[in-house]
């Protein structure tokens, strides 16, 4: 079988407060598809993990790429209840969660394991590793834990009920 030539462009949506990635997509074109899908999967995340989102207190923060400034996009982010803020252009500082999750993504998984053969193959392999990375990967920011933990910690925290004592 002959070494697949083809890009491939991944979104990722990460939870800033925990770094949990709640949402990703990958595709061959560069469109915005393919940031709507990564959106569309941390709104279902979150409403599956019983945690959806409150209209209004989310926001979507992104480099100024062109799925990101699409019309498309923005009328999306506006009916979710989403705020849209969009880095500076050549800023990665305005981005640095997502610029270090996607140098992760690359060092971890992407140049060790290449080439790649297909899309399918890619994306598998990316299923599996945003396991491990929520999962079972320590995140110093967070206390040495994975994000999921963190994320289980602060509810656990924020959602015990209180003990009242009658005499």
């Amino acid at each position: 079988m002959a070494t697949w030539a083809g890009v491939v462009y991944v979104a990722f949506v990460v939870d800033t407060f925990s770094r949990r990635i709640v949402g990703w997509s990958a595709a061959t074109p560069k469109e915005t598809q393919l940031v709507l899908d990564a959106l569309e999967m941390a709104l279902w995340q979150r409403d599956r993990d019983q945690h959806p989102y409150i209209r209004g207190g989310l926001v979507h923060h992104s480099d100024a790429g062109s799925p990101y400034t699409s019309f498309r996009l923005a009328e999306h982010l506006d009916a979710a209840g989403l705020a849209a803020s969009i880095g500076t252009v050549g800023d990665a500082l305005d981005n640095a969660l997502m610029e270090s999750t996607i140098g992760l993504y690359k060092t971890e998984l992407i140049k060790p394991q290449r080439p790649w053969k297909t899309l399918s193959q890619v994306d598998l392999a990316t299923a599996e590793w945003v396991d491990w990375y929520c999962h079972r990967r320590l995140h110093g920011e967070i206390g040495h834990i994975p994000p999921v933990e963190c994320e289980t910690n602060y509810y656990l925290t924020t959602t015990k009920p209180q003990v009242k004592a009658t005499i």
